[in-house]
């Protein structure tokens, strides 16, 4: 048996997903800026996919702007959103991290708590004369869910910038809600059942965007290159789906991480340690006493697909950078297992993780 548990990496392709996509990797083939019936066709699409996301996440369409997925999105608001100074929470995705050191005016960290949080009042001291606020919606190894809504007033309270990375949100949280509170927020397909390698930077209206990509007049002249329109019309049809079913999603999931972290801690008691606090439903980050590269490996052997953490970091050395935010060792952050469930887990799956885990635990 082989057990799929790192839908937080990527999600299989959803078929009615596919099937919205194939005429555009088929017979609609025309380039979208063409100026003939095969363009037009395929400028319409994009069109209708723009609307279908605003229409999904109740923003305008001409504040959507549609990129090769959640990394370039986040480098695209971090380098290209506010003026001076950027604050940037000490657990976000190594593109919004890396991104923002090219700055000109340089990134100051905000720490998280113990639990895996944003304090609030931590964040009040620091974005005193900053241009922008950076804090995920969801954490990609934890699962640790963001007080966006509180951040977004104190933002507004200041007149600073507020953007969110809601890639690891998209399938769990309300986006409706996020787009109300955020000036900017990243998404990515790949991550809610959709195709990989396309996804969306929204940008509310009357926020400045710097460009991205020079070389074309795509995407209102700010981020040059051919549009991927098979992908957009997927990514499009993705979200959708995933914001209508995410609550029965959680509901799903919740009670397999459950069953999943009672399995585990029941055998292995202290020799394991869950990481985070008010967390979604679909991952369960642990840290195991004798984890690591060898002890996800040999999961793998044995049938269970998981992590250490976030895919892009996957075959780094280096401790997680979301675990030492949290106030854990260098060694501990060189432990974490990140287990994260799908809306195809069922109960057998969770009990031959389970099973396995002690199993493989077990065998020095």
């Amino acid at each position: 048996m082989n057990v799929y548990l790192d839908h937080a990496a990527t999600t299989p392709l959803a078929e009615e997903v596919l099937d919205a996509m194939l005429p555009y990797l088929k017979e609609e083939y025309g380039n979208p800026d063409s100026p003939h019936a095969y363009g037009r066709r395929a400028a319409y699409a994009v069109s209708e996919a723009r609307d279908r996301v605003a229409k999904t996440l109740d923003v305008l369409p001409q504040e959507v702007y549609f990129t090769s997925g959640g990394t370039e999105a986040d480098n695209w608001a971090v380098r290209g959103l506010g003026q001076g100074r950027a604050v940037v929470s000490a657990i976000e995705h190594s593109a919004v991290l890396e991104g923002s050191k090219l700055r000109k005016d340089g990134v100051t960290i905000l720490p998280v708590a113990q639990n895996g949080c944003v304090e609030v009042a931590r964040a009040q001291e620091l974005i005193n004369g900053a241009g922008l606020l950076c804090v995920m919606a969801v954490n990609n190894e934890t699962g640790c869910i963001q007080p966006i809504e509180e951040l977004s007033a104190l933002c507004k309270a200041r007149g600073v910038l507020f953007f969110s990375d809601c890639v690891q949100a998209a399938g769990s949280q309300d986006l409706k809600k996020i787009a109300g509170a955020c000036d900017a927020f990243s998404l990515s397909a790949h991550k809610v059942y959709g195709p990989q390698g396309v996804g969306a930077l929204v940008v509310k209206k009357g926020v400045a965007l710097r460009p991205l990509v020079a070389g074309g007049e795509q995407e209102r002249g700010l981020r040059g290159g051919t549009l991927n329109v098979a992908g957009i019309v997927g990514f499009s049809v993705a979200l959708e789906r995933a914001q209508a079913l995410r609550e029965e999603w959680q509901k799903k999931l919740a009670i397999l991480r459950d069953r999943f972290e009672q399995g585990v801690l029941s055998a292995l008691g202290d020799e394991v340690r869950v990481n985070g606090e008010n967390r979604v439903a679909g991952i369960s980050h642990m840290t195991f006493r004798r984890g690591g590269t060898a002890f996800l490996n040999k999961l793998d052997l044995h049938g269970v697909a998981c992590s250490g953490g976030a895919a892009c970091t996957a075959h780094s050395a280096l401790p997680s950078h979301v675990l030492l935010a949290m106030g854990r060792s260098e060694d501990e952050a060189k432990r974490g297992a990140r287990f994260s469930f799908g809306a195809h887990t069922t109960e057998e799956d969770i009990d031959f993780a389970v099973r396995t885990v002690i199993e493989c635990y077990g065998k020095k």
